[in-house]
């Protein structure tokens, strides 16, 4: 039995070679855009707010497994001529879903920073740039980087409905191998020993920088958590006042 494993070994290796390049695109692709979408649900401007929400909320709204679908046949139609591979489609239906909660978590963080920051920024004549710069990213990180990691860590686990599409990742290259050598259970323990490898020091950094955080005496908000961030009309927006 033994053996039969270390025959399918490199076949695991590149199913969570697959897996950790997949989620890599999809988190920071997934961050910049999810910085994005925070950015236009703090705004001043009533419109980029309502369209960012109706963004988030909708794709928040959907399973993952229906985006991955739904990225895999149907984005192909609506782009005549583009061909999507099983990589790059589940690359974008991770980074959309991904987005519409580090976007959540962005907002919250914006949010979190006093307003007396802000007016500060605008009496020392900042424009947005600075005051994004120098006022609101320093202290609103502090709040972003714990459910930060927790997103990224459900969206590792997650990154598995892929198989649907056709990719062999990490957890379907396990399923060939428990198929190929009829010890499925054995197969399916290897692969979740490896999402435990690449999972625990993921976990291991957000609970160090929590920790660090108490430490200095800074308390994460609640606000700041992307489930309960769900108000239309709160604090500062960092556009200014208008």
């Amino acid at each position: 039995m033994v053996g039969d494993f270390v025959q399918f070994l490199p076949a695991l290796a590149k199913g969570a070679g697959t897996t950790a390049i997949l989620c890599i695109i999809a988190a920071v692709a997934g961050s910049l855009l999810g910085l994005v979408i925070g950015l236009m649900r703090s705004s001043s401007w009533a419109v980029v707010r309502w369209i960012s929400a109706i963004f988030t909320n909708f794709l928040r709204g959907i399973p993952l497994l229906i985006i991955l679908l739904f990225t895999y046949f149907a984005l192909p139609l609506l782009i005549p001529g583009a061909i999507f591979s099983q990589m790059v489609s589940g690359a974008i239906g991770l980074t959309l879903f991904v987005s519409a909660y580090i976007g959540e978590v962005v907002r919250g963080s914006i949010e979190s920073v006093p307003k007396g920051q802000f007016e500060a920024a605008e009496a020392l004549g900042m424009n947005f740039a600075q005051k994004f710069r120098y006022v609101i990213m320093p202290q609103a990180m502090r709040v972003i980087v714990p459910p930060w990691v927790g997103i990224i860590l459900a969206m590792i686990k997650d990154s598995s409905l892929v198989s649907v599409i056709g990719l062999v990742e990490l957890t379907q290259a396990g399923k060939i191998v428990g198929t190929s050598t009829m010890e499925p259970l054995v197969a399916f323990v290897l692969v979740g020993a490896v999402y435990f490898v690449i999972c625990y020091p993921l976990g291991h950094f957000g609970r160090w920088y929590e920790k660090r955080l108490k430490a200095s005496g800074f308390n994460v908000p609640h606000q700041a958590t992307a489930t309960d961030i769900l108000d239309e009309e709160p604090g500062p927006r960092v556009g200014g006042n208008q």
